[in-house]
Protein backbone atom coordinates (compact mmCIF):
# COMPACT_ATOMS: atom_id res chain seq x y z
CA UNK A 1 0.00 0.00 0.00
CA UNK A 2 1.31 3.83 -0.88
CA UNK A 3 2.21 5.27 2.09
CA UNK A 4 0.92 8.45 2.54
CA UNK A 5 0.83 9.48 6.22
CA UNK A 6 4.85 10.16 7.74
CA UNK A 7 5.40 10.34 11.34
CA UNK A 8 8.38 11.35 12.27
CA UNK A 9 10.71 10.74 15.35
CA UNK A 10 13.85 12.46 16.14
CA UNK A 11 16.85 12.77 18.39
CA UNK A 12 17.97 16.42 19.71
CA UNK A 13 20.00 17.72 16.85
CA UNK A 14 19.73 15.02 14.39
CA UNK A 15 17.72 17.87 12.23
CA UNK A 16 14.74 15.73 11.78
CA UNK A 17 12.09 18.83 12.41
CA UNK A 18 13.84 20.72 9.63
CA UNK A 19 14.11 17.60 7.83
CA UNK A 20 10.51 16.62 7.83
CA UNK A 21 9.09 20.60 7.34
CA UNK A 22 11.66 20.38 3.90
CA UNK A 23 10.05 17.34 2.81
CA UNK A 24 6.53 18.21 3.31
CA UNK A 25 7.78 21.58 1.15
CA UNK A 26 9.08 18.88 -1.63
CA UNK A 27 5.97 16.65 -1.62
CA UNK A 28 3.70 19.47 -1.58
CA UNK A 29 1.98 18.38 1.93
CA UNK A 30 0.98 19.41 5.03
CA UNK A 31 3.26 19.01 8.29
CA UNK A 32 2.52 19.03 11.70
CA UNK A 33 4.45 19.95 15.08
CA UNK A 34 3.55 22.19 17.27
CA UNK A 35 0.40 23.10 15.31
CA UNK A 36 -1.66 20.12 16.88
CA UNK A 37 -1.37 21.53 19.94
CA UNK A 38 -3.18 24.55 18.66
CA UNK A 39 -5.66 22.16 16.94
CA UNK A 40 -6.27 20.59 20.00
CA UNK A 41 -7.19 23.08 21.79
CA UNK A 42 -9.46 24.69 19.54
CA UNK A 43 -11.28 21.68 18.99
CA UNK A 44 -11.56 20.73 22.89
CA UNK A 45 -11.77 24.16 24.06
CA UNK A 46 -9.13 23.64 26.75
CA UNK A 47 -6.31 26.30 26.85
CA UNK A 48 -3.38 25.99 24.66
CA UNK A 49 -1.14 27.16 27.43
CA UNK A 50 -2.30 24.04 29.57
CA UNK A 51 -0.94 22.10 26.99
CA UNK A 52 2.10 23.94 27.08
CA UNK A 53 2.05 23.49 30.93
CA UNK A 54 1.24 19.52 30.97
CA UNK A 55 4.70 19.52 28.46
CA UNK A 56 6.72 21.33 30.84
CA UNK A 57 5.46 19.53 34.27
CA UNK A 58 6.69 16.19 32.30
CA UNK A 59 9.90 17.92 31.58
CA UNK A 60 10.68 18.85 35.08
CA UNK A 61 10.50 15.24 36.47
CA UNK A 62 10.46 11.75 35.85
CA UNK A 63 7.40 9.73 35.31
CA UNK A 64 8.33 6.65 34.48
CA UNK A 65 7.04 5.25 38.16
CA UNK A 66 4.42 3.42 35.92
CA UNK A 67 3.60 3.52 32.47
CA UNK A 68 0.25 4.45 30.65
CA UNK A 69 -0.23 3.68 27.31
CA UNK A 70 -2.73 5.39 24.64
CA UNK A 71 -5.54 3.75 24.58
CA UNK A 72 -7.34 5.43 21.87
CA UNK A 73 -9.87 7.44 23.95
CA UNK A 74 -10.42 11.06 24.66
CA UNK A 75 -12.82 11.76 28.02
CA UNK A 76 -15.56 14.18 27.70
CA UNK A 77 -15.68 17.60 28.70
CA UNK A 78 -18.11 16.45 31.72
CA UNK A 79 -15.04 14.70 33.11
CA UNK A 80 -13.19 15.79 36.27
CA UNK A 81 -10.14 14.91 34.67
CA UNK A 82 -11.19 16.38 31.13
CA UNK A 83 -7.82 18.60 31.59
CA UNK A 84 -5.49 15.98 32.90
CA UNK A 85 -1.89 15.46 31.01
CA UNK A 86 -3.27 11.91 30.22
CA UNK A 87 -6.43 13.57 28.85
CA UNK A 88 -4.53 16.39 27.37
CA UNK A 89 -2.56 13.46 24.89
CA UNK A 90 -5.42 11.82 24.55
CA UNK A 91 -6.79 15.17 22.79
CA UNK A 92 -3.69 15.43 20.68
CA UNK A 93 -4.21 11.79 19.71
CA UNK A 94 -7.66 12.91 18.37
CA UNK A 95 -5.67 15.44 16.17
CA UNK A 96 -3.59 13.04 14.80
CA UNK A 97 -5.72 10.77 13.72
CA UNK A 98 -7.74 13.61 11.98
CA UNK A 99 -4.94 14.90 10.26
CA UNK A 100 -4.11 11.47 8.95
CA UNK A 101 -7.39 11.03 7.88
CA UNK A 102 -7.94 14.48 5.46
CA UNK A 103 -4.88 12.90 3.14
CA UNK A 104 -1.02 13.00 2.50
CA UNK A 105 0.73 14.92 5.25
CA UNK A 106 4.20 14.78 7.81
CA UNK A 107 3.59 14.70 11.58
CA UNK A 108 6.78 14.92 13.60
CA UNK A 109 6.44 13.47 17.48
CA UNK A 110 3.86 13.45 19.67
CA UNK A 111 3.88 9.23 19.65
CA UNK A 112 2.20 9.79 16.45
CA UNK A 113 3.83 6.57 14.80
CA UNK A 114 1.94 4.84 17.87
CA UNK A 115 -1.27 6.37 17.76
CA UNK A 116 -1.31 5.33 13.98
CA UNK A 117 -0.14 1.75 14.56
CA UNK A 118 -3.33 0.22 13.33
CA UNK A 119 -3.12 2.01 9.89
CA UNK A 120 -1.60 0.30 6.57
CA UNK A 121 -0.35 3.89 4.73
CA UNK A 122 1.75 5.07 7.81
CA UNK A 123 5.64 5.07 6.82
CA UNK A 124 7.17 5.62 10.77
CA UNK A 125 10.93 7.31 10.43
CA UNK A 126 13.43 7.56 12.88
CA UNK A 127 16.04 9.74 12.61
CA UNK A 128 19.52 10.07 14.65
CA UNK A 129 22.77 10.96 14.74
CA UNK A 130 25.76 10.67 16.71
CA UNK A 131 26.70 13.39 19.61
CA UNK A 132 29.43 15.44 17.97
CA UNK A 133 27.20 15.71 14.35
CA UNK A 134 24.22 16.82 16.31
CA UNK A 135 26.85 19.02 18.27
CA UNK A 136 27.63 20.44 14.89
CA UNK A 137 23.81 21.43 13.91
CA UNK A 138 23.00 22.73 16.83
CA UNK A 139 26.04 25.29 16.92
CA UNK A 140 25.16 26.53 13.52
CA UNK A 141 22.00 27.58 14.88
CA UNK A 142 22.32 28.52 18.64
CA UNK A 143 25.79 29.96 18.87
CA UNK A 144 25.24 28.43 22.73
CA UNK A 145 28.27 27.14 23.98
CA UNK A 146 29.17 23.29 24.02
CA UNK A 147 28.64 22.80 27.59
CA UNK A 148 25.04 23.78 27.41
CA UNK A 149 24.29 22.09 24.32
CA UNK A 150 25.40 18.82 25.57
CA UNK A 151 23.07 19.51 28.89
CA UNK A 152 20.10 20.03 26.29
CA UNK A 153 20.93 16.94 24.36
CA UNK A 154 20.66 14.95 27.60
CA UNK A 155 18.19 16.51 28.81
CA UNK A 156 15.69 16.77 25.48
CA UNK A 157 16.42 13.07 24.65
CA UNK A 158 15.85 11.83 28.34
CA UNK A 159 12.34 13.54 28.54
CA UNK A 160 11.45 12.19 24.55
CA UNK A 161 12.36 8.80 26.06
CA UNK A 162 10.38 8.89 29.12
CA UNK A 163 7.00 10.75 27.39
CA UNK A 164 7.34 7.56 24.84
CA UNK A 165 7.73 4.97 27.11
CA UNK A 166 4.75 6.53 29.01
CA UNK A 167 2.25 6.99 26.45
CA UNK A 168 2.99 3.37 24.22
CA UNK A 169 4.94 1.34 26.55
CA UNK A 170 7.67 0.89 24.37
CA UNK A 171 11.13 2.35 24.10
CA UNK A 172 11.62 5.15 22.11
CA UNK A 173 14.79 4.54 20.10
CA UNK A 174 14.00 0.67 19.83
CA UNK A 175 14.42 0.11 15.48
CA UNK A 176 11.56 -2.15 16.12
CA UNK A 177 8.88 1.07 16.31
CA UNK A 178 9.95 2.26 13.37
CA UNK A 179 10.14 1.49 8.89
CA UNK A 180 13.12 3.11 8.44
CA UNK A 181 15.62 4.51 10.58
CA UNK A 182 18.17 6.96 9.85
CA UNK A 183 21.30 8.00 10.72
CA UNK A 184 21.75 11.96 9.47
CA UNK A 185 25.70 11.99 10.09
CA UNK A 186 27.65 13.97 6.97
CA UNK A 187 24.62 14.37 4.91
CA UNK A 188 22.82 17.52 3.64
CA UNK A 189 19.18 17.98 3.98
CA UNK A 190 19.04 17.99 0.15
CA UNK A 191 20.69 14.34 0.48
CA UNK A 192 18.78 13.23 3.21
CA UNK A 193 15.56 13.73 1.36
CA UNK A 194 16.82 12.36 -1.75
CA UNK A 195 17.05 9.02 0.80
CA UNK A 196 13.96 9.10 2.68
CA UNK A 197 12.01 9.66 -1.46
CA UNK A 198 14.12 6.24 -2.55
CA UNK A 199 12.64 4.11 0.19
CA UNK A 200 9.23 5.62 0.13
CA UNK A 201 9.69 4.22 -3.87
CA UNK A 202 10.72 1.18 -2.52
CA UNK A 203 7.88 0.92 -0.16
CA UNK A 204 5.49 1.47 -3.13
CA UNK A 205 6.70 -1.32 -5.45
Amino acid sequence: MKKTVITIARSYGSGGRTLGKLLAKEMGIPCYDRELIRMASDQSGINEALFGAADERKRGFSFLKGVKPYTGKALPPESGDFVSDDNLFSLQAEIIKEVADKGPCIIIGRCADYVLRDREDVLRLYFYAPREDCLKRLREVSGEPERELNRKIDKIDKYRAEYYKYYTGYEWNDSRNYDFCLNTASMSYEKLIQVVRSYMEICEQ
